[in-house]
């Protein structure tokens, strides 16, 4: 029995009112009448509680969407203050004209819009023409080629067949040709590897630079006055063997070809960085006027005095750094020799 009930009927009918077998169905009902009361109070307390939760996680949800809402709107107000569009501002009261300023803004989308699509364009354009390029290196490579070895092999012939008759001016003038036809396989040579160091799709790997100098050192004519010094602590590096080849090799060549003293040196060296490793090929040859520094890197510029020069070398070395997002730079003094530094990204 409820004790609310419990404690009005005694206090009214006495305790032996609920000992009475006559009110003991009355007492009943009015017990489920209280029953059922006190279900209609608890089924409030758990809605009213349930309600106080959605309520709560309901402005939780507002107080956030208000501040993203907020965070948008004072970027919108940055733009709209960086564009410095006083021309949208009305004159009385100094707002912007939002009508107007939305139109501004979809005209200048769709600009944009159009000026990328130019861009891919152009890309698409640009790599078309690369291709190109590429393709016609090789031809014009391959076709200059097979002639140069035909004069080649005839003008040798005509020495050994004619060697004992030939005066000393016709055996300069037959020399002349051969370094000519060298000097143009060389620039031949020069023009394909030029073309084809930005090629696509090349397996990088680690490269043993150390060893790969030695190899270099074991295909290129050094002079027996020159010396050719490698560093140990050349380091391992991940690039395409051919590519960094072609780097030092043009390095070397070059170093070779600017000594002009009795004893020649060559010193290839590393210092490490924490993002990078930076090279250096030093020689000791006639060094390089400032005012060529830059100019050597230029594809076909040489050095005016230099006519054995193809003026692809430093080049294609340039190209190969860029190829890595490197640099290359040079230090260099007229009569002491030169440095030139390579930049190489880890």
């Amino acid at each position: 029995m409820n004790p609310l009930l419990r404690r009005q009927i005694s206090k009214h009918l006495g305790a032996d009112a609920l000992k009475d077998e006559n009110l003991q169905e009355f007492i009943k009902a009015v017990n489920r009448s209280y029953e059922t009361h006190q279900d209609q109070f608890n089924m409030q307390q758990r809605a009213m509680k349930i309600s106080s939760d959605e309520l709560f996680e309901a402005n939780e949800r507002l107080r956030e969407e208000a501040e993203g809402q907020k965070e948008i709107l004072d970027s919108i107000h940055l733009a709209i203050a960086a564009l410095n569009l006083k021309e949208y501002e009305d004159r009385q009261t100094g707002e912007l004209d939002v009508k107007n300023l939305a139109i501004y803004i979809k005209d200048q989308s769709e600009d944009l819009k159009i000026a990328v699509t130019k861009q891919e364009e152009l890309f698409k354009s640009l790599e078309k023409k690369n291709q190109s390029l590429s393709d016609y290196a090789h031809i014009v490579s391959h076709d200059l080629k097979s002639p140069l070895r035909s004069i080649n092999s005839l003008v040798n012939w005509i020495i050994e067949d004619n060697f004992e008759g030939l005066n000393e001016e016709g055996k300069q003038h037959f020399n002349l040709i051969l370094n000519n036809l060298e000097k143009m396989d060389a620039l031949i040579d020069g023009i394909l590897h030029y073309s084809t160091i930005d090629e696509a799709d090349i397996v990088q790997y680690q490269v043993d630079t150390h060893q790969l100098i030695l190899e270099i050192e074991e295909l290129l004519y050094i002079p027996d006055h020159i010396q050719l010094h490698i560093s140990k602590d050349l380091p391992k590096i991940k690039a395409d063997k051919f590519r960094v080849q072609q780097l030092f090799q043009n390095l070397i060549q070059n170093a070779i070809k600017s000594i002009d003293k009795e004893k020649g040196s060559i010193e290839i060296s590393v210092e490490s960085t924490a993002l990078e490793w930076r090279f250096s090929v030093t020689d000791n040859g006639r060094g390089i006027s400032q005012k060529h520094h830059k100019k050597i890197f230029r594809i076909f510029e040489k050095i005016e005095n230099d006519q054995a020069s193809t003026g692809i070398g430093l080049s294609i070395a340039k190209k190969v750094v860029d190829y890595y997002n490197g640099s290359i730079s040079l230090d260099s003094k007229l009569g002491e020799g030169t440095t030139f530094y390579i930049n190489l990204p880890k």
